[in-house]
């Protein structure tokens, strides 16, 4: 929760510039000339153009919110201790590193796998939503 309400004011601020930047582009002051309604150029004009780079930006930040989330499970700040997660997993597992290792190694594993695969999919996402072929 700690985490999502810290990083709502940076994709706000993101939303913000990007509508600020696309309201003064050439296809909308064109639409406007064409007599289109307020919102229909909001709607076919300003918001698709403006979410493109929310939707990447959030994509990529799955990844590390999961390793903010981690670091402050694996410290004793995250869920309780009932509650599976990795961070708290690799804190566990620390203990016993010596003699089976793998209670550390497959969180921190899946933590890497996880962040990975999230940013994989929001480069292809930046490339696809760009235009450019994949």
């Amino acid at each position: 929760m700690a985490i999502g309400i810290a990083a709502t004011p940076g994709y706000g601020k993101m939303v913000f510039s990007q509508v600020l930047s696309v309201r003064y582009s050439g296809y909308v002051e064109a639409a406007r000339a064409l007599g289109h309604t307020p919102f229909s150029i909001v709607q076919r004009h300003i918001l698709p153009n403006a979410l493109r780079p929310l939707i990447v930006t959030a994509t990529m930040g799955v990844g590390q919110t999961i390793v903010w989330a981690s670091g402050l499970s694996f410290l004793g700040l995250g869920a309780p201790p009932p509650t599976p997660e990795w961070g708290t997993m690799m804190s566990m597992g620390r203990d016993f590193i010596a003699d089976a290792w793998w209670l550390t190694l497959f969180p921190g594993l899946f933590i890497v796998l996880t962040v990975l695969s999230t940013t994989i999919v929001g480069r292809f996402l930046q490339r696809r939503l760009e235009g450019r072929p994949s």
